[in-house]
């Protein structure tokens, strides 16, 4: 997932340094739990009207706007210490954009290949969960881009085995599935049998948090996730992971919205112009420290 950057489906301690992500909840098993972002609560947006009339009736007639998330993928979405509430920069920017709709925001926690398909079958009524734009996803859906990423190599601290984007055959390697950094493994395969070098050894798991714990636990040597993710493992572990090199194959996340919705997209677009301009949408990013994800414009299907 060169960004999750996460792909198509079908597509870190306080105590101890095995806590992985986020401060992992109660027995850190990786599950969520929060080490805290570096602000307080951002003030709530003000509804904007014309936007609101952009709305289908079909998604305003209730009051919300239930986005499903995959909450394993700290800072970006990811469960509370509580082991259930849905936080992170996701989930604050998505209530923050229901609040100018006129809406009350829902996250529904979703395996993350889940999410389009419930999207297309109107389980969700939008989705939120660090979705690279893709000419492959926007084939089928609607996505208005809110942030850009691109992915990073994570290492144990000193990088003991001597790691680098670009030397990973016969290295144990860590991905989520679904994401595109499992399609990549998959190309870096080819790559490593095109050259004579044994492949990667491959832990594809299903949620980001128990790729974070495999590499604290030694089980592997490295990860690839997203930019913000990898950062954001390295402030959660207490520094037992590091991250190689800079960010690569940067692309924009988009808002899933499903296609032929109307208006839904531009008042969802309109939404997030509106955040970035009246300083909303920096306070977000600013308390997950995020803001090197920053874009100046929403676009759909960029």
């Amino acid at each position: 997932m060169s960004v999750r950057t996460r792909s198509i489906p079908a597509a870190l301690a306080a105590a101890t340094l095995a806590v992985v992500l986020a401060g992992c909840g109660a027995g850190g098993d990786g599950s969520g739990g929060a080490a805290g972002p570096s602000a307080s609560a951002v003030p709530a947006p003000t509804k904007d009207d014309a936007l609101a009339a952009m709305v289908p009736a079909a998604v305003s007639a209730d009051g919300k706007l239930v986005f499903g998330t995959d909450a394993s993928y700290p800072p970006n979405e990811f469960t509370d210490t509580d082991g259930t509430t849905v936080i992170g920069m996701d989930v604050d920017l998505g209530t923050a954009v229901a609040q100018k709709l006129g809406l009350t925001a829902q996250f529904e926690n979703s395996q993350f290949s889940g999410i389009i398909p419930g999207i297309d079958g109107a389980r969700y009524e939008a989705g939120i969960s660090s979705f690279s734009i893709t000419p492959e996803r926007t084939a089928t859906v609607d996505m208005v881009s809110y942030f850009t990423a691109g992915t990073s190599l994570a290492v144990k601290a000193g990088n003991p085995d001597g790691l680098d984007p670009e030397r990973l055959c016969g290295r144990a390697i860590g991905v989520q599935a679904g994401t595109t950094q499992a399609d990549e493994i998959t190309q870096r395969q080819a790559d490593c049998a095109a050259q004579g070098q044994p492949p990667i050894q491959v832990t594809e798991l299903q949620q980001q948090t128990d790729v974070t714990l495999a590499l604290t636990s030694n089980r592997i040597v490295g990860m690839l996730a997203d930019s913000p993710v990898a950062a954001y493992a390295v402030t959660t572990t207490s520094n037992a992971v590091e991250v190689v090199g800079d960010p690569y194959d940067t692309a924009p996340y988009g808002v899933v919205i499903k296609k032929n919705s109307g208006q839904f997209a531009q008042a969802v677009q309109g939404a997030i112009q509106s955040l970035i301009a009246d300083g909303t949408y920096k306070s977000i990013l600013d308390k997950w420290n995020v803001a090197n994800g920053a874009i100046p414009t929403s676009q759909i299907n960029a």
